[in-house]
Formats: structure tokens, C-alpha cells, sequence
């Protein structure tokens, strides 16, 4: 049997190198091209990885950047909200102190025709709380509005009566019947004057 095997086999006609040449030729081919269309596929693959990589870093860096702003808005107006609290605090308080202090200049200013040398135990403690109460409205940043022999100014001043006097000029401000008090550019209460004509 073995022998009848390699009879055959030896009669048998060899393929031609040609064609053999000619497929392992065009297998080679299909080969390259397999291979570059594998690393055009990696390529386009590493591309749109980098465009994707792209597109999120932009997209959260936005998304930070709008966080950050909003964040620092919130700190001011925070911060302004604060500031505001604290004025309308100040204002508040210092409107309902205002009547007190006004009965303390009147007691100081109808003593009877008491001077202000009177040396009664009752005139100094008036006269120390009035300063104290004084001294606390400039602490608080508190200023008194300037009235006498000055223009009259609708914003700072309340007219309640009119003069005939040579000495002041028209519209000017002859006399201040009650003290007028301002905070950080903001009147908390006009001052109460007479106008000359």
C-alpha cells in the first residue's frame, strides 16, 4: 500500500510555480490592504477619541467657568445683601433714638433759664447723656445735616415756615428748629428749618 502511494504521488502532476506565485501574490495584497484599513480604523478611532476628549474638556471647563461666575455672584450679592442689613439696622434703630435725643437737647435748652455752667446734679446728667447718645451717633458713622445760613436743599432740609430777614439771602436757611441726621449719603430724617423769603 505504501508503495502504490508514492507511485501516485509521483505521477502526479506538480501545481505550476506560477500560479502558486500569482495567489500568494494576491494573497499578500488582500493581506496589506486588510491591514491598512486595520490602522485607518485605529486612526479614525484614535481621532474621534481625541475629538470626544476635546468636546468634554470644553464642555466642563464651560460648565466650571459658569460655576465659578455664579459662585462669585452669589459672594457679592451676599456680601451687598449684608451691608444692606446692616444699614437699614442702623437707620432703624437710630430713627427711634432720634425723639429721645431731641428731649435731651430740650431739657438742656428750657432748664428753667438755667446757663449751661449750671452745676445741679440733675443739668450735668442730662447734659453727660446727651453727649453719650452724641458720641454714639458718630461712632455709627452717623453726621448731623449743616442747615443754618445755608442754601435750602429739599433733600436734606424741611421747610415749615418762611422769614423776612435782611441778614439771610432768599432761600436760605434763617433757623433750625429740629436737627436732621444722615448715614452713609442716606437722610434719616430732614432737618426741620425756617427760609428766609
Amino acid at each position: 500500500m505504501g508503495k502504490k502511494f508514492f507511485e501516485k504521488a509521483e505521477k502526479a502532476e506538480p501545481p505550476e510555480t506560477e500560479e502558486i506565485a500569482e495567489e500568494t501574490a494576491e494573497f499578500d495584497k488582500k493581506a496589506e490592504k486588510a491591514e491598512k484599513a486595520d490602522s485607518e480604523v485605529e486612526t479614525e478611532t484614535e481621532v474621534i477619541d481625541a475629538e470626544e476628549k476635546s468636546q468634554n474638556y470644553e464642555e466642563l471647563f464651560d460648565r466650571y467657568r459658569r460655576t465659578l461666575a455664579e459662585f462669585d455672584n452669589f459672594r457679592k450679592r451676599t456680601a451687598k445683601e449684608k451691608s444692606g442689613a446692616y444699614d437699614n439696622g442702623v437707620h432703624n434703630t437710630v430713627e427711634k433714638l432720634l425723639p429721645i435725643i431731641d428731649n435731651f437737647t430740650r431739657a438742656l435748652a428750657g432748664g428753667d433759664g438755667q446757663a449751661e455752667t449750671d452745676e445741679s446734679p440733675f443739668y450735668q446728667g442730662v447734659s453727660l447723656i446727651a453727649r453719650q447718645l452724641e458720641t454714639y451717633l458718630a461712632d455709627l458713622g452717623i453726621e448731623t445735616i449743616e442747615s443754618v445760613g445755608k442754601p435750602f436743599n429739599h433733600n436734606l432740609h424741611y421747610a415749615v415756615a418762611h422769614t423776612e430777614d435782611p441778614n439771610f439771602g432768599q432761600n436760605e436757611i434763617t433757623e433750625e428748629l429740629q436737627k436732621g441726621y444722615i448715614y452713609r449719603s442716606k437722610v434719616i430724617r430732614p432737618s426741620m428749618v425756617k427760609v428766609a423769603n
